[in-house]
């Protein structure tokens, strides 16, 4: 009974730990200067790219004054909502997922830097 209680603890140990790594916001932001070239998003201000400012349940396409490519623009009338699942995607390979993007990023390869930078990104989207 010790045995199965002690599994219990560890197991919910190590499922909060991850979440939280998974979910760091100020580590979001170090990995977000990669993206501060072209994007802002602790304020409504578009650059080379639109503003990431309130991103997370944005249509894609569709920031006010600025102008997408006809494929993002069609991404969001297609039905491409940014939340986590859908940046996850995009983050990884920006290309593939809406072909003909003007976005010339090639993406990030660490699940942990992505999970980072949408909890970044939902922290500015408030």
């Amino acid at each position: 009974m010790r045995a199965i209680a002690l599994f219990a603890a560890l197991s919910v140990a190590t499922l909060v730990s991850g979440q939280s790594q998974a979910q760091d916001a100020a580590a979001g932001e170090k990995v977000f200067a990669k993206c501060k070239a072209c994007h802002v998003a602790d304020e409504d201000k578009n650059k080379i790219g639109p503003s990431l400012h309130g991103v997370i349940g944005r249509t894609a396409g569709t920031h006010e004054g600025f102008k997408y490519s006809p494929a993002m623009v069609d991404a969001g009338k297609s039905g491409v909502v940014w939340d986590e699942p859908t940046l996850t995607k995009y983050l990884h390979d920006p290309k593939v997922m809406v072909k003909g993007t003007k976005m010339a990023f090639p993406g990030l390869k660490s699940d942990e830097d992505i999970a980072n930078v949408i909890a970044y990104l939902k922290q500015e989207s408030k």
